[in-house]
C-alpha cells in the first residue's frame, strides 16, 4: 500500500471517529432532562452529576498524555470509542441512581481519552499531509452532533425510553468505528528530525496562551449550548418552539464554517483565519446582547457559529506546530482546557445574568473570546511552510499550520 493510500484511509477513518463522537455527545447532552426524570435526580444534585463528566474527562486526558508514551494514540482511540458508546448505552439501561453515576463516570473517563487521542492523530495526520485538514475533522464532529441531536429529538417526540433511543446508534456505529480503527495512522513526522522542542516546565509556558484560548472558546460554545434557548424565550420574547432553533442554526453554521475553513487556512494562514473568526464571534455576542427581537438574536447566534467554529481546531493544530517533537503531550494538556471552559462557561453566564442582566451576561464571553486576538501569534506566521512530506509541491501556496519558526 502506498503512503498516499494509507494516509487517505487513515484520514477517512479518523473523520468517521470524530463523526461518531459528535453523535454520542449530542445524544447524551440533549436528553439530560429525560435522564434526570428516569433516575429521579433532583435539581440540586444534577449540577454535580453534570460537572463530574468534564472533571473525569480532564483527568483522563492527563492520563492519556502518559499512556501514549507506552502505546500508540491509535490504540487508545481504538478502545476508547467503543467504551464511550457502551457507557452511553449504560446511561439508558440502568434503573437506580448509582447505575447512572457509574455510567456517566465511565463516559467521562472514556471521552477524555477519546478526545485527546483523536486530536493527537489529527495533528499528526495534518503534519503528514503538509496542509490544513484539521477543520475537516471537526466538521465531521459537527455533522455528527446535528444528526445525534436530531435522533434525540425523534426519541423524545416518539416518547422512547433512553435505552431504546440510544440502542440504534450504538448498534450501527460501534462495529463500523471499531473496524475503521484498523486504518488509523500514527504520525511519525515532526519528531527528532524536525528539531522539535520538548514540553517541560519551560515549554508549558509557551503552551499557556493556547490553553487560555481553548478555555475561552469553550466558554463561548457552552454559552450558546446552555443559554441560547432561554435567552431567546425569556429575554427576546420568542415562542418556545422558536427558542429551540438558535442552537440548531449554530451547529449548522459551525459545520459549514469548518467544512470550508481549511481552504481559508491554506490561502490566508491560520493566524488570519483565527483573528477573523474571533472578530465575527465577538460581533455575534454583541448582536445577541443588543438584539430587540428574536430574529436579530438568531442573526447573532448565526455569527457565533461562523466565528467560533475555527478557533478550537486551529488551537490544537498550533500546539502541534509549537511542539513538533512532543505534540501528543501538548494536545493532551491543551485538551484539559476544553473541559475547563465547559465547566466555567454556563455557571459564569448564569451568575452574571442573575446578578446583573442576561444581556450584560453575553458581554462576558464576548470579552473572553476577544482574548484570542492578543494570542494570535501563537497560531503562526503567514509565510511559514512545510518543506517536506505528503502533497508538498513546487509552487504550492499552502501555508504552514504545523511547523516551527513561529515562536510565541
Amino acid at each position: 500500500m502506498t503512503d498516499d493510500v494509507r494516509l487517505r484511509r487513515g484520514r477517512g477513518a479518523l473523520g468517521f471517529s470524530f463523526f461518531v463522537q459528535g453523535v454520542a455527545f449530542a445524544l447524551l447532552v440533549t436528553r439530560i432532562p429525560a435522564i434526570q426524570d428516569r433516575y429521579g435526580i433532583s435539581d440540586g444534585l444534577l449540577p454535580a452529576f453534570l460537572a463530574a463528566v468534564p472533571v473525569l474527562a480532564g483527568a483522563s486526558s492527563v492520563a492519556t498524555e502518559h499512556l501514549v508514551k507506552r502505546v500508540a494514540p491509535s490504540a487508545v482511540l481504538r478502545w476508547a470509542q467503543p467504551l464511550v458508546l457502551l457507557s452511553l448505552l449504560g446511561v439508558g439501561a440502568g434503573g437506580q441512581m448509582w447505575h447512572v453515576a457509574v455510567a456517566l463516570g465511565a463516559f467521562g473517563l472514556s471521552v477524555g481519552a477519546l478526545d485527546a487521542s483523536m486530536n493527537m492523530l489529527g495533528v499528526s495526520l495534518q503534519r503528514a499531509y503538509g496542509r490544513s485538514i484539521m477543520l475537516g475533522f471537526h466538521a465531521a464532529y459537527s455533522l455528527g452532533g446535528i444528526l445525534g441531536a436530531s435522533a434525540a429529538w425523534a426519541g423524545a417526540h416518539w416518547e422512547l425510553n433512553l435505552f431504546v433511543s440510544y440502542l440504534p446508534a450504538v448498534v450501527v456505529l460501534l462495529p463500523v468505528a471499531f473496524l475503521g480503527s484498523r486504518r488509523y495512522v500514527d504520525g511519525t513526522a515532526g519528531q527528532a528530525e524536525d528539531g522539535g522542542k520538548g514540553l517541560g516546565a519551560g515549554g508549558f509556558k509557551l503552551l499557556l496562551p493556547l490553553c487560555l484560548v481553548m478555555a475561552c472558546a469553550y466558554i463561548g460554545d457552552s454559552t450558546v449550548a446552555n443559554w441560547s434557548a432561554k435567552y431567546l424565550q425569556d429575554v427576546l420574547g420568542s415562542s418556545e418552539q422558536m427558542a429551540t432553533v438558535p442552537y440548531n442554526v449554530y451547529m449548522v453554521t459551525t459545520l459549514v464554517g469548518r467544512a470550508v475553513g481549511d481552504l481559508g487556512v491554506r490561502r490566508f494562514g491560520a493566524a488570519a483565519v483565527v483573528r477573523a473568526g474571533t472578530l465575527v464571534a465577538a460581533a455575534g455576542f454583541a448582536v445577541v446582547a443588543a438584539a430587540q427581537g428574536a430574529w436579530t438574536g438568531m442573526l447573532g447566534f448565526t455569527l457565533l457559529g461562523i466565528g467560533l467554529c475555527v478557533i478550537v481546531p486551529q488551537t490544537f493544530a498550533a500546539a502541534g506546530r509549537l511542539f513538533p517533537g512532543a505534540s501528543d503531550t501538548a494536545v493532551a494538556r491543551l485538551n484539559i482546557f476544553n473541559y475547563v471552559g465547559f465547566l466555567i462557561g454556563s455557571p459564569l453566564v448564569g451568575a452574571v445574568g442573575d446578578a446583573w442582566s442576561y444581556r450584560g451576561a453575553m458581554l462576558v464571553p464576548m470579552a473572553l473570546v476577544l482574548v484570542t486576538l492578543f494570542q494570535a501569534r501563537s497560531f503562526g506566521s503567514e509565510g511559514a511552510r512545510y518543506g517536506v512530506r505528503h502533497e508538498r509541491r513546487a509552487g504550492d501556496r499552502a501555508v504552514d499550520v504545523g511547523r516551527g519558526g513561529n515562536e510565541v
